[in-house]
């Protein structure tokens, strides 16, 4: 509500102070000569606060989301390499639509309606676009609000806050069954590329993501200790990854066969002099081998699905498996939570029969 109040000076000269207050925002004021310009000043004030266009700095007005983006993306996201490909791209999305908006003008509610219209639009394989995908673009753009805000003063506060995400899906979880599994297994070991079954299998016994698994180099897998060290993780973190089994057999047998011409565990087939070593490209080979196993509805990304789900199903905890697949919390691999209800079921049977005794009930 808006408050206006009549002040005369000694001088006798009148002025009116308006103070507009509404709740949970903070009380703005402003004093003017003319009753007519406070009582226009409360209005638009009101109303621009209600539309979360009010800005107490005239930074907002000076710039244009254009400006904002265009500064990030050349002071902030250099920093940030691993990421800067993707929200350039979508940044410019956001520039392409709203950018001629001054801070001051972009409200939730015009955020919100290209929100919607990047949620209807098609991908370049001409699919749906899913809601993780429109969460990401909001998320890029409120980075840049954010750094406007806290760093750069260009805006009070973030528009974001009243804009309400998508509600993404839980996750496909598709997985390998038994018979599937032994059906590819054997038509990547019969593949013509030598490297396919081995990259398979550290898939599956590992959980680690096709990016990690191409990247690995022989200086950071220590074949006595049975494990990997990789630096450069999707989180940002290091992570140690466990190689046992049959998988710890079959890189020893990698090693004995090495080219001498790359660090790489997978090397591409021809190493250019003078340029960065790239990892092969199993794209064709894997597309080969499914077709030949006669599985449907199965990406190399799903191994990392296999193995999460056989760690669940063979009684590893939520925790464990978010540690080996290398998450910082456990939101993502609550969508194998159903496949440890076995465990969780025979933990409950243990507990039980401690405080209470025997199975059948308390003596």
């Amino acid at each position: 509500m808006a408050s206006i109040e009549k002040r005369t000076s000694r001088d006798g000269k009148t002025t009116y102070r308006v103070k507009v207050r509404l709740k949970g925002q903070p009380t703005e004021t402003a004093s003017f000569e003319r009753k007519t310009d406070a009582n226009k000043w409360a209005q638009d004030t009101e109303s621009a606060i209600r539309d979360g266009r009010h800005f107490k700095t005239t930074a907002a007005k000076r710039h244009t989301l254009a400006e904002l983006i265009e500064r990030y993306i050349k002071d902030v996201l250099p920093t940030k390499p691993k990421s800067e490909a993707k929200q350039t791209a979508m940044l410019n999305w956001w520039k392409s639509e709203i950018g001629s908006y001054s801070l001051a003008d972009v409200t939730p509610a015009l955020i919100a309606e290209r929100r919607d219209k990047l949620a209807a639009g098609k991908t370049k394989r001409d699919t749906q676009r899913n809601p993780a995908t429109v969460v990401r673009y909001l998320a890029a753009l409120s980075v840049c609000f954010t750094h406007a805000v806290k760093e750069w003063g260009w805006i009070d506060d973030t528009p974001m806050r009243k804009v309400t995400k998508p509600t993404e899906s839980r996750g496909r979880v598709r997985f390998l069954s038994d018979d599937e599994r032994t059906r590819l297994l054997k038509a990547c070991k019969e593949s013509s590329n030598a490297y396919l079954y081995p990259a398979v299998v550290l898939a599956l016994s590992t959980g680690m993501r096709s990016g990690e698994i191409m990247g690995l180099t022989w200086d950071v897998v220590d074949l006595n200790r049975g494990r990997a060290i990789l630096h450069e993780t999707k989180n940002g973190e290091r992570r140690a990854v466990a190689i046992t089994g049959h998988a710890l057999e079959v890189v020893k047998e990698m090693g004995k066969v090495r080219r001498i011409d790359s660090n790489l565990l997978f090397p591409s087939k021809e190493i250019a002099p003078q340029k960065p070593q790239k990892p092969i490209d199993l794209r064709a080979p894997w597309l080969a081998a499914l077709k030949k196993a006669e599985i449907q509805d199965f990406k190399f990304h799903d191994l990392r699905h296999s193995a999460a789900s056989y760690l669940a199903m063979n009684g590893a905890s939520l925790a464990e498996i978010a540690e080996v697949l290398g998450h910082k919390t456990l939101q993502m691999v609550k969508r194998y939570a159903h496949l440890s209800e076995g465990h969780t079921a025979r933990v409950v049977e243990s507990m039980n029969q401690k405080i209470f005794g025997v199975a059948g009930g308390a003596e």
